[in-house]
C-alpha cells in the first residue's frame, strides 16, 4: 500500500490510457475462467473494468494467485491498459473498450461466501445475470447493508444524494442563508407525533426529547437576527411507520426574517426546480396555487396528484327534484351528490366491473354504501337507473360533467360531505392506477395554502398545524369556537404527484396575539410558560416578522431518482417496522445502565428482558385481528376451537397480513397484470374425468357417513 497514491480508479480508464501501466484497487465484481486465461471484473466506487491474467503476459505466479480469487476479494492489480479486439467490447461499460493486462495482483483481503449476489453487470454483452439483487428480500438486504450499498447502482444514488444535497447548500448560499446548527436534546414540543425520549442520568427522572424538527430554535434564530437561517438536519418522530415514512428523517430546514409567503414561494420553486433539473425532470415555474378549500372540494384530498384530470364535480343542485328516492332522500338531509368523469374509458369499465366490482365491493371497502355509475353513449346516458331522470336532469349531467361519447361518470351520494369526499379521492386513483391514467414520468407541483387554522377533536380546539403559525386575520375572539374554526392560517405545503415533500407557515412575532392563540387551545398562562415560557421570553424582547419551511429531502430526492422507497436513498434505513436488521436496533439496555439512569431496578429489568426474549422467540407481530374475531369466523364454521387452538390461527393470520403489507411494498411498475400464474387445466394429467380406483383411501378422514353419503356441516343457514 506504499504506493497508493498512485492508484487509478477503475471507472476513469479510457482508450487514452492504452499502453500505460497503472495501479488499481477494488473488489471482484466477477469471474470467468477459460482454463488458461483468467477474466475478472474489479470494481470500485467510479465503475468496473475487465482486468486479463494470460500466461503469455502475465507472470506463472501471479495466474496462479488469480485462480483463487473469489467474488468481493479485496485486491490490488498492476498492470497495462490495452484496447480491446473489435467484437470483445462490453457497452454495458463506461470501460468496455478497454482492459488491463495485470502484471502483478495482491489479495489483501477475502471475503466468506456471499448472502446475495452483488454483481450487477454481466461479463460478456448480451449475457444475462442468474439473478437480480433488486429480487432479494429487503431484511435480508438491510442486515448486510455494508454488501448492498456495495451494488454501482446503490452508490449511485448516494452519490446523487450528496451532489443534491451539495446543490441545495449552493443554492441557499447565494441567498445569503447562513447554515446553523441547533441541539439534538432538547424538550418536548407540539409537533403532532410522539417523541423520542433520552433520559438524563445527571439529572434522573428528567428526559431530553429529539427534535420532531428545530421549530422554535430557528425561530429563536430569527429574534437573535441572524436574518436568515437554514441546515440539513436529522429529525425523529416516534409514529406509526408508512411506506414512505422513517422514524429518523432528513429535511431542509429554513427561515427568514422580514419576509412573507411570496419570499418563501420564489425561494423554493427557484430551488426545487433546480434540484429536479439534476435528474432532467423539468419543473417550469411559478409553480400553481391551491386552497385547501378547493383541493378538498375537488380533490378530497389536501395532497392531490395533478398528473391526470378527473376532478369532482358536485351535480346536487341540478338533482334536487329528481324521481330517484334514494338521490332526494340524501338531498333532503343535507347531503350532497358528487362525482368524476372518465374520459373514453367506457369500453375498459364494463356494466359488470362498474356494478359489481366498483358499486359491490370496492367503493364499499372505501366506506360508502354504493356508487352510481352512467355511461354515455350517442348523447345519451345509460345505466341501470337512467330511468328515474329525466331528459333535462339528464343533459344537465352531462353538461355539468362535460361528458362525451364513450365517457363514465362515477358519483357518490351521502348524507356526509367529508365522506364524499374521501370515498371519491380513494376511487379516482383506484381508477386511474387500474387504467394506467397516471403519466410514468410526469410531474405536478402545486401550493395548497390557506388551510384551517384550528381543528375540532373530540369537542375540543386543536392547532392543524403548531400553534405558532399566524392566521390570516388577528380580530378573532378566543372564545367564540364558531370564529376560531373559520380562521384561516398562514400555511402552506408544496405537494408534487400526490405526495407532501415539504411544509411552513408565517410564524407569529406578536406576544398579544401568541397569548391569544394560547387562549383558543385552552392553555392557561401557567402551561403555557410551563411549555414555552424561554420562547414566550423570547417574544417580548422584539420578533421580526418571519416565515420558514421545511422540505422533507428523503421523499424529495426519491422521487427525484425514481427510487421504489425512501429507503432505497438512505444509507443505513430502518425497516417498516421500526428495527434496523443490521444493528438489531432497538434492544433491551444492560440492568446496570437503566441502573445508572435511575429507571429500573436489576430485577426490574431482568423481568423485562424475559418479557423481551419470549415475544423474540415467538416472533409477535403487531395485532391486526383480534381473538375475539377468529372466534367469530369459527363460530361462522362450525369449528370447536380451543384457547389455544384460536391463539395459533390469531398469530397466523396476523403473520400473513403483515406478509401482505410486505408484498404490496414491492415496484411492480412495468409488470403485466394477470389474473392467475397459470392456464385453466389441470397440467398433471388430461383434464378429463374417470373413476379412481380407490376412491375409499381418498375419503378415509372424510367426515362420518349418513345413508352412505358424508354428512358436511352447514356453514352459513340459507
Amino acid at each position: 500500500m506504499k504506493n497508493w497514491k498512485n492508484r487509478v480508479y477503475c471507472g476513469d480508464l479510457t482508450p487514452a490510457y492504452s499502453g500505460k501501466k497503472i495501479l488499481l484497487m477494488g473488489w471482484v465484481d466477477a469471474i470467468r475462467d477459460h482454463g488458461n486465461v483468467i477474466f475478472i471484473h474489479l470494481r470500485d466506487i467510479r465503475g468496473i473494468v475487465q482486468v486479463v491474467f494470460n500466461p503469455g503476459s502475465t507472470a506463472e505466479e501471479c495466474c496462479k494467485e488469480a485462480s483463487v480469487l473469489r467474488e468481493e476479494y479485496v485486491i490490488e492489480v498492476r498492470g497495462t491498459v490495452a484496447i480491446r479486439e473489435k467484437g470483445t467490447e462490453n457497452p454495458n461499460l463506461r470501460t468496455g473498450t478497454v482492459e488491463v493486462v495485470a502484471q502483478h495482483m495482491k489479495i489483501l483481503s477475502r471475503s466468506a461466501p456471499l448472502p446475495f449476489q452483488i454483481s450487477e453487470k454481466a461479463m460478456v454483452y448480451g449475457d444475462e445475470l442468474v439473478s437480480s439483487p433488486e429480487h432479494v428480500e429487503e431484511d435480508l438486504r438491510l442486515r448486510y447493508r455494508y454488501l448492498d450499498l456495495r451494488r454501482p447502482s446503490m452508490q449511485n444514488i448516494l452519490v446523487q444524494r450528496h451532489e443534491i444535497i451539495k446543490a441545495t447548500r449552493m443554492y441557499l448560499y447565494k441567498f445569503h442563508f447562513t447554515e446553523i446548527e441547533t441541539p439534538f436534546l432538547t424538550r418536548s414540543t407540539p409537533e403532532g407525533a410522539r417523541d423520542y425520549l433520552v433520559p438524563s442520568r445527571v439529572h434522573q427522572g428528567c428526559f431530553y426529547a429529539l427534535p420532531q424538527s428545530p421549530q422554535l430554535f430557528k425561530q429563536l434564530l430569527m429574534m437573535s437576527g441572524m436574518d436568515r437561517y437554514f441546515q440539513i438536519v436529522r429529525c425523529f418522530r416516534d409514529e406509526d411507520l408508512r411506506p414512505n415514512r422513517q422514524p429518523e428523517f432528513t429535511q431542509l430546514d429554513l427561515e427568514a426574517s422580514f419576509v412573507d409567503e411570496e419570499f418563501i414561494y420564489e425561494l423554493v420553486e427557484g430551488l426545487i426546480s433546480r434540484i429536479f433539473a439534476m435528474a432532467h425532470i423539468e419543473l417550469p415555474v411559478p409553480f400553481p396555487r391551491m386552497t385547501y378549500a378547493e383541493a378538498m372540494d375537488k380533490y378530497g384530498s389536501d395532497r392531490p396528484d395533478l398528473r391526470f384530470g378527473m376532478s369532482f364535480v358536485d351535480v346536487s343542485d341540478i338533482l334536487k327534484a329528481t324521481n330517484y328516492s334514494i338521490f332526494r332522500d340524501i338531498l333532503a338531509d343535507g347531503g350532497r351528490i358528487k362525482g368524476f368523469c372518465v374520459k373514453g374509458q367506457a369500453h375498459a369499465l364494463s356494466k359488470n366491473v362498474l356494478q359489481n366490482e366498483y358499486a359491490l365491493k370496492i367503493v364499499p371497502g372505501f366506506g360508502a354504501k354504493g356508487m352510481t355509475w352512467m355511461k354515455v353513449k350517442e348523447g345519451k346516458l345509460h345505466s341501470n337507473i337512467v330511468q328515474f331522470f329525466t331528459e333535462a336532469e339528464q343533459e344537465a349531467v352531462i353538461r355539468c360533467f362535460n361528458a362525451e361519447d364513450g365517457d363514465v361518470l362515477m358519483m357518490i351520494a351521502d348524507q356526509s360531505v367529508q365522506l364524499v369526499n374521501r370515498v371519491l379521492c380513494s376511487l379516482r386513483l383506484h381508477v386511474a392506477d387500474r387504467l394506467g391514467l397516471i403519466p410514468k414520468n410526469k410531474y405536478s407541483p402545486v401550493w395548497i395554502t390557506a388551510f384551517p387554522l384550528f381543528e375540532l377533536k373530540d369537542g375540543e380546539i386543536r392547532s392543524q398545524h403548531h400553534p405558532f403559525t399566524m392566521p390570516d386575520r388577528t380580530d378573532f375572539n378566543p372564545e367564540d369556537t364558531k370564529d376560531l374554526l373559520d380562521l384561516k392560517s398562514r400555511a402552506y405545503d408544496i405537494v408534487i404527484n400526490g405526495e407532501e415533500i415539504g411544509g411552513g407557515s408565517v410564524r407569529i412575532h406578536d406576544m398579544d396575539i401568541q397569548k391569544r392563540i394560547f387562549r383558543a387551545l385552552g392553555m392557561s398562562q401557567e402551561q403555557a410558560n410551563d411549555r414555552f415560557g424561554f420562547f414566550l421570553k423570547a417574544l417580548t424582547y422584539g420578533a421580526p416578522p418571519h416565515a420558514g419551511l421545511a422540505l422533507g429531502m428523503d421523499r424529495t430526492i426519491s422521487m427525484i431518482l425514481n427510487t421504489p422507497s425512501i429507503r432505497d436513498v438512505i444509507a443505513f434505513p430502518k425497516n417498516r417496522r421500526a428495527v434496523c436488521p443490521l444493528t438489531n436496533a432497538p434492544a433491551f439496555a444492560d440492568k446496570e445502565q437503566l441502573e445508572e439512569l435511575g429507571l429500573a431496578f436489576a430485577s426490574d429489568a431482568e423481568h423485562l428482558l424475559l418479557k423481551h426474549r419470549e415475544e423474540k422467540n415467538t416472533e409477535k407481530v403487531k395485532e391486526k385481528i383480534s381473538k375475539e374475531e377468529v372466534r367469530h369466523v369459527a363460530k361462522l364454521a362450525r369449528l370447536k376451537l380451543d384457547d389455544d387452538e384460536i391463539e395459533l390461527y390469531q398469530k397466523d393470520l396476523n403473520a400473513i397480513l403483515e406478509y401482505v403489507e410486505t408484498i404490496g411494498e414491492l415496484d411492480t411498475r412495468g409488470i403485466e397484470p394477470m389474473t392467475h400464474v397459470m392456464s385453466g387445466e389441470n397440467v398433471w394429467r388430461a383434464d378429463k374425468p374417470v373413476d379412481a380406483d380407490n376412491s375409499e383411501m381418498l375419503l378415509i378422514n372424510a367426515p362420518e357417513r349418513e345413508n352412505n353419503y358424508f354428512r358436511v356441516p352447514k356453514i352459513v343457514n340459507p
